[in-house]
C-alpha cells in the first residue's frame, strides 16, 4: 500500500481535514433533521454512522457520507404519511437492504455513464446555492433552515427574496465575525509569517475567532453580541436517561411491515439516495487530487449498510453529500481517514463538548461555507468549458441553472438529455461523410462509413442515398467500419439492388465484410455494378 493510500500516512492533513468537515457537518446534520420534521438528534446519528461505519466502509477517499438536504422533501412527506417516526425508521431499513442487494448486482456501475460536463455543471449549481443559502447566515439572518437547499423555499418566498430580505434584519456583529472568519480563511495560507502556522488548520483558527469575537461583545454587553438564536444549537443531555431517550427504535409490527406505504418509501429512498451517492462519488472522485477511482459497487453497498444501522438507532437515512465532500477536499484531505475522524469528533461533541460548541456562531461556519461555495463555482469553471466549445459548455450551464432553481437530480437529468441530444446529433453527422468530385466528367459521389454505424444513423444515411441523382456514380466506403447495424444493412442492400437499378445508378461497394452478409461483397475488396 502506497503512503497516498494508508489512512495513517496523511494523519496531520487528514485530521485537520476532518475537523473542517466536522465543522460543516455538525450544523447541517442538524438544520436537515429540523427540516425533514425528524427529530434533532436523528442527523446527528446519521452523521456519526456516515462518518464512522460508511467511511470505512467506503472505497472512496474523498466522499463523506450523512444526512442529504435532497431527501427532506421525501422524508418530510414520508413521515407525516406513515404517521410516526418509528414507522418511518422501518422504512429506511428496507431502503438500507435495498442499497445493498444493488451494490451486490453491480448496479454502481451507470455512474460511469455521467459526463464530466454534466458532473461539474452540477458541483457549480451546488457552489452558487451554497454560496447564496450563506449570505443571510453572514448577516446574522438565520430563518431558512441549515436543510432547505432548494430556490424556492417551504415560507413561500425564493432564495433571492430571503437575500434582499436578510439585508433588513442585520446584525453587525455576525459581519464583523463573518469578515474576520473570511479574513483567516484567505490569507492563512498567503501571508508568509502565518505559513509557519500551517499546522493548525485556518478553520480551526476561524471558529475560535468567532466564539472568542463575541464572548468579547458579551462580556462588554455590546449591541454587537450575537444572540443564541444564532449560534449552533447541539442538544445537550443532562443525564444518562435523557441521552438514552434521545434514541427512537423503528417499528417492526407485522401491521407496519405488511403496509404498502411503507415498502413504497424504502423503494424511493433506496433509489433517490444510490442516485445521489453515485452523482456525489464521480464529484468527489473529480476533486480527488490524486484521481484515484471509486468501486461504486462497494460504495452502494456501505451505504446500504451505514442507512440499515442508522434506520436501527433512529437515524435520519444518508448519501455520499457534495457540500461536506468538496469542504473535505479543499482542507486537504488525502484518505478517508477524514472522514473517519470527522464522525468520530461529532461522536465526541455530543458526548462530551456540545455546551462548547454551541457557543460557535453561525455566521463563522457561513464564512466557511462561502469560500466552499466560491471555489465549487468560481468563474474560471465557466470558462473553461466555454472555450471547449457549444458541445461541452450547453450541457454544463443548463445543469447548473436547473440545481440552482430546481434541484440536484432534475438537473443532472437535463444536463443529461442535453448531452445525448448533442451525442444523437453528432452521431448523425459523423456516421458517414459525403462529398462530389469530378470524375471523367460523371459525377462521382463518395459515402465513406465512420467506424461504427448505429440505427439511429439510419435516417441519415436514407436521406442521403434518396437524394442521389440517377445514373450518377457511387462508392459507399466501409473500410475503416468495424460494426454496421443491420436496419442499414438493408437499407444500403436495397438501395444497390433495387433503386440503384431502376434509376441507373452505377454502386460501388468497398470493404464490407463478409460477417454483414451482403451480396457480392468480400472484406477489402471493391464491387462495382455494371451500367445498364
Amino acid at each position: 500500500m502506497t503512503k497516498k493510500n494508508n489512512l495513517l500516512g496523511h494523519l496531520k492533513s487528514d485530521f485537520a481535514s476532518g475537523l473542517v468537515v466536522f465543522l460543516v457537518a455538525l450544523p447541517l446534520c442538524l438544520g436537515i433533521a429540523l427540516a425533514s420534521g425528524a427529530p434533532l438528534f436523528s442527523g446527528i446519528i446519521s452523521g456519526i454512522i456516515g462518518g464512522i461505519i460508511v467511511g470505512f466502509l467506503s472505497k472512496s477517499h474523498i466522499s463523506v457520507t450523512g444526512p442529504a438536504a435532497g431527501l427532506t422533501a421525501i422524508v418530510l412527506t414520508a413521515i407525516s404519511d406513515l404517521g410516526a417516526y418509528e414507522v418511518f425508521l422501518t422504512a429506511v431499513i428496507i431502503a438500507g437492504l435495498l442499497q445493498l442487494l444493488l451494490g451486490f448486482l453491480k448496479a454502481g456501475s451507470i455512474s460511469n455513464y455521467f459526463p464530466t460536463n454534466v458532473i461539474e455543471g452540477m458541483l457549480a449549481g451546488i457552489g452558487i446555492i451554497i454560496f447564496l443559502k450563506q449570505i443571510p447566515h453572514a448577516v446574522g439572518y438565520d430563518k431558512v433552515a441549515e436543510g432547505d437547499t432548494s430556490f424556492f423555499e417551504k415560507s413561500g418566498s425564493n432564495m433571492f427574496e430571503t437575500i434582499v430580505d436578510a439585508f433588513n434584519y442585520i446584525n453587525y456583529g455576525s459581519i464583523i465575525i463573518t469578515l474576520v472568519a473570511l479574513a483567516i480563511l484567505i490569507l492563512w495560507d498567503k501571508v508568509p509569517f502565518l505559513k509557519k502556522l500551517k499546522l493548525v488548520p485556518a478553520a480551526l483558527i476561524a471558529v475560535f475567532s468567532g466564539i472568542i469575537i463575541n464572548e468579547i461583545f458579551i462580556r462588554t454587553g455590546s449591541t454587537l453580541q450575537v444572540s443564541k438564536d444564532h449560534l449552533v444549537s447541539l442538544p445537550t443531555p443532562s443525564s444518562f436517561e435523557e441521552f438514552k431517550a434521545m434514541f427512537v427504535l423503528p417499528d417492526f409490527s407485522i401491521s407496519v411491515l405488511s403496509n404498502p406505504k411503507v415498502w413504497i418509501v424504502g423503494v424511493t429512498i433506496a433509489i433517490v439516495a444510490s442516485i445521489e451517492t453515485l452523482l456525489c462519488i464521480e464529484a468527489s472522485d473529480r476533486m480527488d487530487p490524486y484521481k484515484r477511482f471509486t468501486n461504486t459497487n462497494v460504495e452502494l453497498k456501505a451505504q446500504g449498510i451505514g442507512n440499515l444501522l442508522s434506520g436501527l438507532i433512529g437515524g435520519l437515512p444518508m448519501t455520499s453529500v457534495v457540500v461536506r465532500s468538496s469542504a473535505n477536499a479543499n482542507a486537504g484531505a488525502r484518505t478517508k481517514s477524514s472522514t473517519i475522524i470527522h464522525g468520530f469528533l461529532l461522536l465526541i461533541s455530543v458526548l462530551a463538548i456540545a455546551p462548547f460548541l454551541n457557543k460557535i456562531p453561525l455566521a463563522t461556519l457561513a464564512a466557511i461555507l462561502l469560500l466552499i461555495g466560491y471555489r465549487l463555482a468560481k468563474p474560471a469553471h465557466f470558462i473553461h468549458f466555454i472555450e471547449k466549445g457549444k458541445y461541452q459548455y450547453f450541457p454544463f450551464i443548463a445543469t447548473v441553472i436547473a440545481v440552482v432553481f430546481l434541484d440536484l437530480l432534475k438537473g443532472v437529468a437535463l444536463g443529461m438529455l442535453i448531452s445525448i441530444f448533442f451525442v444523437l446529433r453528432g452521431n448523425f453527422k459523423r456516421a458517414y461523410s459525403f462529398k462530389k468530385e469530378d470524375y471523367h466528367n460523371d459525377d462521382v459521389i463518395h459515402i465513406q462509413l465512420a467506424q461504427e454505424v448505429s440505427f439511429l444513423n439510419k435516417a441519415a444515411i436514407k436521406n442521403t442515398l434518396n437524394n442521389i441523382p440517377e445514373k450518377s456514380k457511387v462508392v459507399i466506403d466501409a473500410s475503416d467500419t468495424v460494426y454496421i447495424a443491420h436496419d442499414v444493412l438493408d437499407l444500403i442492400e436495397e438501395f444497390k439492388n433495387i433503386r440503384a437499378v431502376d434509376d441507373e445508378i452505377e454502386v460501388q461497394l468497398v470493404g464490407f465484410k463478409k460477417a454483414y452478409n451482403l451480396d457480392n461483397t468480400a472484406e477489402g475488396q471493391h464491387v462495382s455494378l455494371k451500367k445498364e
